[in-house]
């Protein structure tokens, strides 16, 4: 997919060759070319880049915004007030997948009802499912959630590994093997997630969630905070109670 964005700050063909070269660099662009008379890039990428990304890269000598014509993305933040979507239904289909997952975690333990059982099996679906989402579009997710997880901020490779941890965690919780290493480790990675969300929503950015991957447009609010911290609250609690 191919988008045009406008660029401001650039002097001459130096700044020309130094935006084109920034940009190349990001992961999952596959060409970029700016014209400096226009003002305007066209970037050609794998999958869609969040605009985030690319401010970041650039920060602080260039701006970039994106432009209207041809991006479908931009067109999309412009619809009459009737057609947006809600932040509600914007969430619905994360709140949906919860919704089975809690209903097939009580199926599966219906004979006994023990919370901690349900609480394990939901946490274990929890993590392969969502983790199914990421892998989707792997390069695109670890770029998104680069923008807010404490620990892909700095350490981009991190992101890559995040939904195989996610797997592993998942598969131990559900066989019940290794159950601290486990939580430990969700504890820890969900933890570093949850405080790069609460300094998102402080900041006041406007960035998407991408728990259930690039798949979904899913906006990182303060329901995903809540959501966040619920799951953290039930790892904490299953490793005491061990």
């Amino acid at each position: 997919m191919t988008h045009t964005y406008t660029i401001t700050g650039m002097t001459g063909k130096g700044c020309q060759s130094s935006v084109e070269e920034s940009l190349k660099k990001v992961d999952g662009v596959l060409q970029a070319k700016v014209d400096l008379k226009r003002e305007e890039v066209q970037i050609t990428m794998e999958s869609h880049i969040p605009l985030e990304y690319f401010q970041k890269i650039l920060a602080p000598n260039y701006g970039i915004t994106i432009k209207d014509s041809g991006n479908v993305f931009a067109k999309a933040t412009v619809l009459p007030p009737g057609l947006q979507k809600s932040e509600w239904q914007q969430l619905f289909p994360m709140f949906l997948i919860l919704g089975y997952i809690s209903v097939v975690s009580v199926l599966m333990n219906i004979n006994s009802l023990v919370v901690s059982n349900i609480i394990l099996q939901f946490l274990g679906l929890y993590y392969v499912v969502f983790s199914f989402f990421k892998l989707l579009d792997l390069n695109g997710f670890s770029i998104s959630f680069a923008m807010y997880d404490a620990i892909a901020k700095y350490v981009p490779i991190y992101g890559k590994i995040y939904p195989f941890l996610e797997v592993a965690i998942g598969v131990l919780l559900l066989l019940k093997y290794q159950l601290i290493l486990a939580l430990v480790t969700a504890i820890f990675t969900l933890g570093a997630t949850t405080i790069g969300v609460i300094r998102v929503l402080m900041e006041k950015k406007q960035l998407r969630c991408v728990s259930l991957g690039t798949t979904l447009n899913i906006p990182l609010t303060k329901a995903i905070l809540i959501e966040k911290m619920v799951i953290l609250f039930m790892a904490c609690w299953m490793l005491i109670n061990l």
